[in-house]
């Protein structure tokens, strides 16, 4: 009997004719395909034919971890506190690197117990929260265009999903007042990127104050998913919305190492600002998600409190990225406006071709240069594609002779051919 059951679990033997197949949950039914996966997967099949792809779409940042963060990692790791589980909702010192760090560079006051949250990356953030807050019916409401994963974040809440439109000549920065009543009654959490992902926007002090004011009025959170905060240009830092006076009463932030300091795979990220929320949040995490390696609190306690020069110097590299970026596709034809912050760049493409997708499967074609399609942030991003300054500026010039090549850009100004 035995001899037969093991025969009948020995994958080699299986009829798989006879295997279940097993139905996803509605909700997972819903979730779309994971956006920057197809962008992956077109790119990776041109490097398997040995071609030389000139990625602009990606998102992962390409100057190293700086060494006094791997070297407390490293001596982290021997400590025998951290070889263990690390408390459920952080190590204290980590809670308190957040807050000190929130304090220098903010001039913000955060208690490390209950307004300071720790988990793997910020993206655990942005789902989680509206995990924590929102029921079915409920209304999540941010911008369009927007980072794919609100739109995953609002379906796997089973929260209903609104998209204020922005546009460039607002500064991509939404007007409150366009969203119906019958809509903003039924708000639950209102989401922000600023700096944002796509457009590299930032926000002003006035529209994060109009924000409060919008939030207040109708009784709900708002969050800002802060990822992008050390990276502004031209002289301007771009402000925190708990800077805000009073802002804590109905803001969050979230903000990640990834981008800082360079620790992407590093999953570290954290949520900051009205208790309630972050209580929630911590609630939610504890029947969620794992603690984080006690190891990694530590050197990210170290990022945040050590020296900040290569945070300043980062920020530098990726200005200096967009100034030859604007430089060089102008030069060929495309005129493209430039970012305020972030590491990516919203680029308009031009009049003569009908959408962003098929405008960056072209480029892919015939220059093997990568751009990620707007249309996958929103509607509001079909006209657009954004690149990434990700690149060292031989390789951005490379790219933009490549496009020139192609003929399809046109030295008479405007939007290219």
């Amino acid at each position: 009997m035995a001899d037969h059951f093991f025969a009948r679990a020995n994958p080699e033997q299986k009829d798989v004719s006879t295997v279940p197949d097993f139905k996803p949950s509605n909700i997972v039914k819903r979730l779309p395909e994971n956006y920057f996966s197809g962008i992956d997967d077109a790119v990776s099949e041109y490097v398997r034919q040995g071609v030389d792809v000139i990625n602009l779409a990606n998102g992962n940042p390409d100057r190293p971890t700086p060494e006094p963060i791997v070297e407390a990692l490293g001596e982290a790791a021997r400590k025998k506190e951290n070889q263990g589980y690390s408390p459920f909702y952080g190590k204290s010192s980590a809670r308190e690197a957040v807050a000190r760090f929130y304090a220098r560079e903010y001039g913000v006051e955060l208690d490390p117990d209950s307004e300071v949250a720790v988990f793997h990356g910020s993206a655990i953030g942005v789902v989680g929260i509206p995990q924590a807050l929102l029921n079915p019916g409920d209304v999540l409401l941010t911008t369009d265009p927007c980072y794919p994963q609100y739109r995953s974040a609002a379906e796997l809440a089973g929260a209903r999903f609104h998209a204020i439109p922005v546009r460039e000549e607002d500064g991509f920065l939404p007007d409150f007042r366009t969203v119906p009543e019958e809509v903003a009654n039924r708000v639950k959490l209102l989401m922000l990127n600023y700096p944002n992902n796509p457009t590299g926007a930032t926000a002003t002090r006035e529209f994060f104050a109009d924000s409060l004011v919008f939030a207040a009025k109708h009784g709900f959170p708002v969050l800002n998913d802060f990822a992008y905060g050390a990276l502004g240009f031209d002289g301007r830092r771009p402000i925190s919305l708990l800077q805000l006076p009073d802002a804590k009463e109905y803001a969050v932030e979230t903000y990640t190492l990834s981008k800082t300091y360079n620790m992407a795979g590093w999953r570290f990220g954290f949520a900051v600002g009205n208790a309630s929320v972050i209580g929630a949040l911590k609630h939610y995490h504890t029947h969620a998600y794992s603690t984080v390696f006690g190891a990694v609190q530590d050197a990210a306690a170290a990022a945040l409190l050590g020296p900040q020069e290569p945070v300043r110097e980062l920020a530098r590299l990726y200005e200096a990225r967009r100034d030859r970026l604007v430089r060089e596709m102008k030069a060929i034809g495309w005129d493209v406006a430039a970012p305020q912050g972030t590491f990516f760049a919203w680029l308009r493409i031009p009049d003569s071709f009908e959408d962003s997708e098929s405008f960056a499967r072209l480029l892919l074609e015939r220059a093997h240069v990568a751009v990620a399609p707007g249309r996958g942030f929103g509607e509001q991003g079909a006209r657009y594609v954004r690149v990434n300054l990700l690149n060292g500026e031989e390789r951005i010039r490379e790219a933009a002779a490549r496009l020139a090549r192609t003929g399809l850009f046109a030295k008479t100004g405007g939007h290219g051919a």
